[in-house]
């Protein structure tokens, strides 16, 4: 059993920045592809940007290419989600998710272990 667990959410005005992390307890990530995801307020989760196990695999939501950048530490058990040049619409309630699957994670809906998500709010 993975225990996801996200931090670094918070308030930012429209074109800043902010860094998201997400930890394990419990668990190592050993072997798990990591993933953030993303649900505004009203709709449903999507699908922001993935990383496998070892780091030189990378997927983004067209959304956020160019924008964001997932990054990984394994000797610190640790994921991260850089997010620049924020606006309103990139409002949500952003999630981790850990699956074995790079694939499961950028293609589905359906990883094996979610967090329980951190806000980040930009107001418009």
């Amino acid at each position: 059993q993975v225990q996801l667990v996200e931090s670094g959410g918070g308030l930012v005005q429209a074109g800043g920045s902010l860094r998201l992390a997400c930890g394990a307890s419990g668990r190592s990530f050993n072997g798990y592809a990591i993933g953030w995801f993303r649900q505004a307020p009203g709709k449903d989760r999507k699908f922001v940007a993935a990383i496998s196990w070892t780091g030189d695999t990378t997927f983004y939501a067209d959304s956020v290419s160019g924008r964001f950048t997932i990054s990984r530490d394994n000797t610190k058990n640790a994921v991260y989600l850089q997010m620049s040049s924020l606006n309103p619409a990139d409002t949500a309630v952003y999630y981790c998710a850990a699956d074995r699957d790079l694939t499961v994670l950028a293609v589905t809906n359906t990883p094996n272990y979610w967090g329980q998500g951190t806000p980040v709010t930009v107001p418009g």
